[in-house]
């Protein structure tokens, strides 16, 4: 069976969206703002904070771009006007990297100076190794302007450690997260233990004086790892968080981590370029796969 699921999962892309979207809404807070809202409402009311993201990356012309930012800027409007417990991320690349560095520059100021007149929290998410550089050089001018602002490194990448060292100084908020992005041996760790330790030394980093920790894995036994090197080494609940997708199954770990007095924090994408985002949560799910084809012949 669980061969078949990972064959069906394989194919879904190339499924009808009818038969995916009741499957892949479960991972998107809705396709509307208005939808997304009521839904952080939802998880703030359980005791979750979160950081809201507007699906979709790469955009085609400067106009999209300044879109895009004018929905961020929006969206923190909301945020303050609706009293969520939240803050955004968003990818550089969805506000005009891709089509110049300028662009991605202007319009990432724009966001955090919005955020910085609403006293709400930004982070600029990490995307694969060619934006490495940039989102690391365009992170520390909007940190510049506004200390609201925080980042992410990859544990999968051997460069990660040295990122955050060079990032020493600041009072950073860094989510560390493994790396979603297929990514080249040279420079990317394949092992999974391998990227585990990179991971702990990194969440460690930040424990011990670095910044603030943000630890957004769904891997229960890397939880359950640093849940328990935090309470030994005495680190304060109050500088760090755990982070976990919408919609991915966690069993009761969360309402654990709830319950010992740790911060919990949802990420929660929402928009209309949902298939994509729901279909990469599918394949890392193969189980739900079977699910969708039973749904497929019921129509």
């Amino acid at each position: 069976m669980k061969l078949f699921n990972n064959l069906i999962a394989a194919i879904l892309p190339y499924f009808p969206r009818f038969i995916i979207k009741p499957f892949a809404m479960p991972y998107v807070a809705g396709e509307s703002l208005e939808k997304a809202v009521k839904r952080v409402l939802e998880l703030n009311a359980a005791g979750y904070a979160v950081t809201m993201d507007i699906l979709g990356e790469h955009v085609n012309t400067g106009e999209e771009a300044q879109a895009v930012t004018d929905a961020y800027c929006q969206l923190l409007e909301t945020i303050h006007a609706e009293k969520v417990d939240g803050t955004i991320s968003f990818k550089l690349t969805h506000v005009g990297l891709e089509l110049g560095r300028e662009m991605a520059e202007k319009n990432a100021m724009q966001i955090t100076d919005k955020a910085r007149e609403l006293e709400l929290g930004v982070t600029i998410d990490m995307e694969n190794s060619p934006y490495t550089d940039a989102t690391l050089d365009i992170f520390r001018q909007c940190f510049g302007r506004y200390k609201g602002v925080g980042t992410v490194l990859q544990a999968y990448f051997y460069r990660s450690p040295q990122d955050l060292a060079a990032l020493a100084g600041l009072d950073l908020r860094v989510r560390i997260c493994k790396g979603i992005y297929r990514e080249a041996p040279e420079i990317a760790i394949q092992d999974r233990d391998e990227i585990n330790g990179n991971f702990s030394r990194l969440i460690k980093s930040l424990a011990n004086g670095a910044g603030y920790g943000e630890i957004a894995t769904h891997d229960i036994g890397l939880i359950d790892e640093l849940e328990i090197w935090l309470a030994e080494n005495n680190i304060a609940k109050s500088e760090y968080e755990f982070q976990v997708l919408h919609g991915v199954p966690m069993g009761n770990r969360l309402e654990q981590l709830q319950a010992a007095g740790h911060k919990v924090r949802i990420y929660v994408p929402f928009g209309e370029a949902w298939f994509d985002y729901a279909v990469r949560r599918l394949k890392e799910n193969p189980n739900m796969a079977g699910y969708i084809l039973g749904n497929m012949f019921k129509r």
